[in-house]
């Protein structure tokens, strides 16, 4: 796979299953994460499987905006990844997040590529009111990374 247009790790001292169950909660994803503030599994899948489908709720100040995803890799412990579209056909990025065991820990990298095509690129920087969307996400990426480092660390 290309290098991702943003990406950025972390050690955390709580084990990789406990930041693989943390960041497949679609529900609680918002007391952690910078833009999206919640999920919901669509269809009988409720978990994270490959093939599982979710709508992500997000927010950039005062826009909102859903996205349709679909798992494409699920690992517990390991591997968490998923194709983000809009309107559930027009790509918008792949996210992943991959975890490491180390020390009392694991290291936790979490990337994206994005995958927009220029109708997208011009249609998502307006409603999301994100003009550079590799320098945004890049910033949520390390805000998101410290705020489940606390999160897990205090559990």
């Amino acid at each position: 796979m290309s290098e991702p247009s943003a990406s950025a790790s972390i050690e955390i001292s709580a084990p990789p299953e406990r930041i693989y169950e943390l960041i497949t909660d679609l529900a609680r994803v918002g007391e952690w994460n910078a833009e999206c503030v919640g999920g919901k599994w669509l269809g009988e899948v409720k978990w994270a499987e490959p093939g599982a489908r979710f709508v992500g709720s997000n927010r950039n100040g005062a826009r909102r905006w859903r996205t349709h995803n679909t798992v494409t890799a699920a690992e517990p412990g390991r591997v968490f990844s998923y194709h983000t579209r809009a309107a559930g056909v027009l790509d918008v990025a792949i996210w992943r997040w991959e975890l490491t065991p180390s020390g009392d820990g694991c290291r936790v990298e979490h990337m994206t590529w994005d995958t927009r095509g220029a109708f997208m690129r011009v249609v998502g920087g307006l409603v999301t009111n994100v003009p550079d969307r590799a320098t945004h996400n890049g910033v949520n990426i390390r805000k998101t990374l410290a705020a489940l480092k606390q999160h897990a660390e205090r559990a």
